[in-house]
């Protein structure tokens, strides 16, 4: 009995230590973050898309403050289209360092796509057709009626007003009024000069 015990122990040990979970364990697998970036590259560079997320997935949990790894998934996913994961992805690199220019790009070009496209979606929605500034309007007004507003932007709210600070103007001298009230009387812009 003990001989057929030994054997299936030791079977179950080799197979359960096979089934590991630890997702630092694939990224470490690829040694350092470049390396994990690099495989997810030629991944990609496959059509194995899914896969080269997963590699990255993994390093930026087995390196949390390394900020290449969201570089490159919001990368992937921009060029995929999907804006809205692009964003959050870039953002996350932006936590990790908040001069990234890549990352900044990726958050400003992403966001203006996904304006842009709902902008378009309102308008073939709403059959919106003119001007420019006749559609703006009629945008305006469809934007006011589904947010229930009658400003978009409101200019003056109570209880929050800002102030400005009076600016000093300097004295003009007897030359420079004269001056002031020529270019007041002539279109030419060099009159002054003369």
């Amino acid at each position: 009995m003990l001989k057929r015990l030994i054997p299936g122990l030791a079977v179950v040990a080799l197979l359960s230590a096979c089934a590991t979970t630890d997702p630092s364990v694939s990224a470490r697998s690829h040694g350092t973050v470049a390396e994990a970036v690099a495989a997810a590259n030629a991944a990609a560079k496959a059509g194995q898309r899914d896969k080269a997320l997963g590699i990255l997935h993994d390093a930026a949990q087995a390196y949390p403050t390394d900020k290449a790894p969201w570089i490159r998934m919001a990368q992937i996913r921009y060029d995929a289209d999907d804006y809205g994961q692009a964003i959050v992805l870039a953002q996350q690199a932006l936590q990790r360092d908040s001069s990234d220019m890549v990352s900044h790009s990726i958050v400003a070009v992403s966001g203006l796509r996904v304006a842009s496209k709902a902008l378009a979606d309102l308008t073939r929605k709403h059959n919106l057709a003119g001007t420019i500034r006749s559609e703006a309007q009629d945008l305006a007004k469809l934007l006011r009626a589904s947010l229930g507003e009658d400003e978009l932007v409101p200019g003056n709210r109570t209880g929050r007003t800002a102030t400005v600070a009076p600016q000093k103007k300097p004295p003009q001298t007897p030359v420079a009024a004269s001056s002031a009230q020529k270019k007041a009387s002539s279109d030419d812009p060099f009159e002054g000069l003369k």
